[in-house]
């Protein structure tokens, strides 16, 4: 189980992701990004040695609001050959040195995710420990387990972030989220398993949608 801090952090989370966003292709913002943290969830490592945190934030820059999907991990050591995948370093007021890591090029973070998509483990509040979030739903009705894993690439588009596994499945995260309106149906008909959950707007309303999609690719 995660124990949740609350410390302070130099530079901050949004100001690490300030930094970090536009280099994303997936962000359709200004050079600067002006956010604000909506929403998320956080996953507990087995091993306790890794912080999984899925954030959701808002950006106002740009032409509309939007809102974006950023799962990050924080060690206190550099992950190998992840350097491509390094969001920034932090100080924190009671771990120390924590390296930050955009979660999708993780391997603790996407098997912990293939176990909330599975149903094995269950999302954790952001912010208090030992608390689980019920507003995050999952599914999955493949007939293989995920449990062998997305051991490939993790490859950014201009909408989110594919990871394939072996069995033919591609897990998709969206990272550019986008708002179900009520009576519409969550998730889509041709999804293997999704994942949702709820974000606050810069309105002060709160959203709901879709996190990641899960797809089997059919045999030609």
């Amino acid at each position: 189980m995660a124990v949740i801090h609350h410390t302070t952090l130099k530079p901050t989370k949004l100001e690490l992701l300030t930094s970090w966003l536009p280099s994303r292709p997936w962000y359709g913002g200004a050079d600067r990004p002006e956010l604000a943290k909506a929403g998320g969830f956080r996953l507990d490592d087995p091993q306790g040695a890794v912080g999984i945190e899925f954030m959701v934030v808002t950006d106002t820059s740009g032409t509309h609001p939007a809102g974006y999907l950023v799962p990050l991990t924080y060690r206190g050591a550099p992950l190998d050959g992840a350097e491509h995948a390094l969001v920034g370093t932090m100080e924190h007021g009671v771990l120390g040195r924590r390296w930050a890591y955009d979660g999708c090029h993780d391997p603790v973070l996407v098997a912990q995710l293939s176990a909330l998509l599975e149903g094995r483990v269950q999302a954790q509040d952001q912010n208090t420990t030992d608390a689980p979030d019920r507003e995050v739903t999952h599914s999955y009705t493949g007939a293989a387990p995920l449990s062998t894993g997305f051991g490939g690439t993790a490859t950014d588009d201009r909408e989110g972030t594919e990871l394939a596994a072996p069995q033919g499945i591609t897990l998709r995260l969206h990272r550019v989220l986008r708002p179900v309106p009520d009576g519409r149906s969550l998730p889509a008909q041709d999804t293997t398993g999704h994942l949702a959950g709820a974000w606050r707007l810069p309105d002060g309303t709160r959203a709901r949608g879709l996190f990641a999609t899960l797809h089997t690719s059919r045999p030609a």
